[in-house]
Parts: C-alpha cells; sequence; structure tokens
C-alpha cells in the first residue's frame, strides 16, 4: 500500500506545484497587459503636441498596440507613434491615427466650440490642466466630443454648448463618464 501512496503524493506535489507556476504566470502577464496600457496612456498624454484638438484611443493586442484617431498636426502623429514605439515590452504598434485636414473655417470652429464649452459655468474647471479632459475634433463643420468627465450632465452640458456654436452642423457626444 505505501509504494502506491509515494507516486500519488508526487503526482499531487507536481500538480500543485505546476498550478501555482500556473498562475504566478498568468498573475504576471495581467500585470504585464496593465503595466503596458498605463505605458501607453502616459506616452500618449504626455506628447508635448497633444492636446485639446486631438483625440488619441488606443488598443492592446498581446504586446502589440493599435493606435486610432485623429490629430490636427502630422508631427503629433508621428511624435505618439515613436513614443509608443520606444516602450519597453511592446511588440508592433500599428498606426491609424488620422490627420485632420487643413480648413480654415473648422479651425474658427474649433476655438468658437472650445471658448464656449470652457466658459459654460462648471466646465470651466476641465479647461485648467495641461491636457483637458474633453477633446474637441472638427472636420466639416462636424463635432465629435471625446474624453472623460465627472457626470451626465457635465457631458450634456458640454453638447449642448457646442451645438450652440454657429456653422455646426452636427455634434457628436462621445464624453465618457468617469467611474
Amino acid at each position: 500500500m505505501k509504494k502506491n501512496t509515494l507516486p500519488m503524493f508526487l503526482l499531487l506535489v507536481s500538480g500543485v506545484f505546476f498550478m501555482t507556476a500556473s498562475s504566478q504566470l498568468q498573475a504576471q502577464n495581467v500585470q504585464t497587459a496593465v503595466d503596458l496600457e498605463t505605458s501607453v496612456r502616459n506616452a500618449v498624454l504626455k506628447t508635448p503636441q497633444y492636446g485639446v484638438f486631438d483625440s488619441i484611443s488606443f488598443r492592446l493586442d498581446g504586446n502589440n498596440v493599435i493606435l486610432q484617431g485623429q490629430v490636427l498636426l502630422p508631427i503629433t502623429k508621428a511624435e505618439i507613434f515613436r513614443r509608443v514605439s520606444q516602450i519597453s515590452g511592446i511588440g508592433n504598434v500599428i498606426d491609424d491615427i488620422g490627420v485632420l485636414p487643413l480648413s480654415r473655417r473648422d479651425d474658427a470652429l474649433r476655438l468658437q466650440v472650445y471658448r464656449r464649452i470652457f466658459n459654460t459655468a462648471d466646465l470651466y474647471r476641465y479647461a485648467f490642466s495641461p491636457n483637458p479632459s474633453i477633446h474637441i475634433i472638427v472636420r466639416d463643420g462636424r463635432v465629435m466630443l471625446d474624453g472623460l468627465v465627472s457626470n451626465e450632465g457635465d457631458s450634456q452640458f458640454a453638447a449642448m454648448a457646442a451645438r450652440k456654436v454657429s456653422g455646426v452642423f452636427s455634434v457628436t457626444n462621445n464624453l465618457e463618464i468617469q467611474k
């Protein structure tokens, strides 16, 4: 009876060891994904050219990054790509960032929408940070609001303020509520 007990004990101990090692490896992979996400987010937000008239999102696929969004200047696109590509642990970087076309009319609308939103009661606080959490994208007279706000009311106020600007054809409100 003792001869059968020893192999079973060894099998049980090795199984526990491999399960523990596997769960530790999974925890490291999750931690690595969180670290990569934080690093990519910081690289985008700390790009000097990235501002209120740019909107970038990204998706991680393993250690690969897919960058998406729209920026006002080509240098912003190039700098974000460069910074994300240099992050340790990043594999391939796919750049799906679009550069908004030059347009005096859209430039004027950007400024008017910016002033209207950030001069609205309670929304001015979003303009205080170096990189406001409300991003304004204007293309062909159409406005898209991206970013984070504290509550649903702020989201609605921002969209209503943008709609009041003369010359704006439509407003898409993609503002998310901060949890």
